[in-house]
Formats: structure tokens, sequence, C-alpha cells
């Protein structure tokens, strides 16, 4: 036969699991509703965002319709210029013939056979 002191702890021990059974409930409950407001949250983003990239496909179309971007002609880009539009740098080209008052340049002046 149990003991009334057996008994009495049996039934503390029910009371705490329904306690606890009851508190894990709750938030059960509670993690579904978060859980719901999560999904609703995502259908909402999901539309936002297929929204803007219709919105800004369109916007896209519109720019290049208006705008179009010119062909870019290649053969242009691999060809050489002619040698009128060729330029050498700066401190490539020869220096510019120094011409005195009477319109001479300095070199006739230098004794080259010396």
């Amino acid at each position: 036969m149990a003991s009334l002191s057996s008994i009495n702890a049996l039934q503390a021990s029910v009371a705490q699991a329904e306690r606890q059974v009851q508190k894990d409930q709750v938030r059960v409950n509670q993690d579904a509703d978060r859980l719901e407001a999560s999904r609703a949250q995502l259908v909402k983003d999901k539309q936002t965002l297929a929204d803007n990239q219709r919105e800004s496909n369109q916007a896209q179309a519109t720019q290049a319709a208006e705008n179009p971007t010119p062909a870019i002609n290649l053969n242009s880009a691999i060809e050489n210029p002619p040698r009128s539009a060729q330029q050498l740098p700066a401190d490539l080209q020869p220096p510019k013939p120094q011409v005195n008052t009477l319109g001479q340049t300095i070199g006739q002046y230098i004794n080259v056979t010396a």
C-alpha cells in the first residue's frame, strides 16, 4: 500500500509537470505567432522587392530608349592614327631650334670642326 507522503509527492510532481506543460504551451503559441508574423513580413518584402525590380527595369528600359548608347567601332581603336595625329610626349620631342634676334639659329655659330 502506498503511503500518504508518496501520494503527496506524486501529486506535487504531477502539478509541477502540468505547470511546465502550460508554460511550454504558452511558448509554443508565442513562437507560432512570431512565425506567422515573420511569414507575413516575408510575403510583404517579396512583393516590395518584385515591385522595385519591375520599376527599376522599366526605368532602365525608358532610359535606354531615350539615350541609346553609341555603338563602339573597334576598328578605329585598333588602327594606327595618321602621322599628323600622332604626338610624342614632351620629354621625348626634339628640342626646338633657338633663334637669335637676326633670325639665325645658334648652331651656326658653333665651330663643329674644332
